[in-house]
């Protein structure tokens, strides 16, 4: 798909700096750009680049103010990381196709309700009562279990496994072999030392807009739901136990671990490897560093923890200072 900067421009709200029928047809980074190529430059360590880019069309602040000359066509946006991401929004719609497809070697039980133009692959399973809202696509050996509920323009990855009754929203994003609704980890202590199972009869809930990485787990709750507000986006690997639930846009990077019946608040970043304790809540707006260990409840919003047991970042920095300097001789 080619397109102009002028067009490109016109989608993004932006302003053409150069040649505005200067054409590309491809998306590459601003370190590897090549003719015929659109990048974006957002994080200033990257500047370098702009000024030895080949790529035909970069994307730029309107604050930029370049400090040698620039060879190719710039278009300025008010926040090109943003502008990128609605580019590459544009481009996927366009190519995007919508039209009723069902494998001769899927199963759809007879009960299923399954909307229009929905796709459904080879070796996939709906479940009896299911529900498939309108242009949906449901990959090869995806299992939907019975009485689940999928809302409309899903995309549901190979592997995918979605257990009985659990609910799906509209515009949701599962990747390869995530599973929806498996038990969580419960289990008795018995006087003979062994351990009895807690039956897990309740479901997950996720609402709108929300991604899914690759082999992340999300357990159903004992009794009730285990809930992923609208807008959360959850990384590859993570673990998300039975009776969580997790805020409105809030986003966790890879092999983040929420145990059971915590509350994770909205806007929240959790780095990757973050460990979350059981029974706490964490407050709107906290932002978490890597592989730090969240043993207790945070309750004041828009702070920033670190380390494990993770406490206020400056804190955190000041300590580490005394302990590198304890750690010399």
């Amino acid at each position: 798909m080619e397109f102009k900067a002028q067009e490109i421009a016109d989608i993004l709200g932006g302003t053409v700096d150069g040649n505005p029928e200067a054409k590309v047809s491809t998306f590459a980074r601003i370190e590897s750009g090549k003719p015929g190529a659109i990048c974006f430059f957002a994080n200033p360590k990257y500047e370098q680049y702009v000024y030895e880019c080949k790529a035909d069309i970069i994307i730029v602040n309107k604050t930029f103010e370049p400090k040698a000359p620039v060879s190719a066509t710039m278009i300025r946006v008010e926040d090109s990381y943003a502008a990128v991401a609605a580019l590459l929004d544009y481009v996927t719609a366009k190519k995007r196709s919508y039209r009723r497809y069902r494998g001769c070697k899927s199963r759809v039980r007879w009960s299923a309700k399954v909307g229009k133009k929905v796709y459904i692959g080879d070796f996939a399973y709906i479940g009896k009562n299911a529900e498939v809202g309108d242009y949906t696509k449901i990959y090869e050996n995806v299992f939907v279990g019975d009485n689940v509920k999928i809302g409309s323009h899903c995309i549901i990855y190979p592997g995918v496994r979605i257990y009985p009754g659990m609910v799906i929203g509209n515009n949701v994003i599962l990747h390869a072999n995530a599973v929806i609704g498996s038990d969580g980890f419960g289990f008795a202590p018995m006087p003979d030392g062994t351990w009895k199972k807690i039956e897990h009869t309740g479901n997950v809930i996720i609402e709108d807009d929300v991604e899914i990485g690759a082999n992340t787990s999300i357990d159903k709750s004992q009794m009730g739901s285990t809930i992923i507000r609208k807008g959360v986006k959850l990384d590859n690997l993570c673990q998300i136990a039975h009776n969580v639930e997790v805020g409105a846009n809030t986003v966790m990077a890879s092999m983040t671990g929420v145990a059971g019946s915590s509350k994770i608040g909205e806007h929240c970043i959790l780095a990757g490897q973050v460990g979350v304790a059981g029974h706490i809540s964490i407050a709107d707006n906290t932002t978490i560093a890597a592989q730090s260990g969240i043993l207790s409840t945070i309750s004041e919003e828009g702070k920033v923890f670190m380390g494990s047991p993770a406490i206020p970042l400056k804190d955190y920095l000041r300590s580490y200072a005394l302990f590198k300097k304890a750690g010399k001789k």
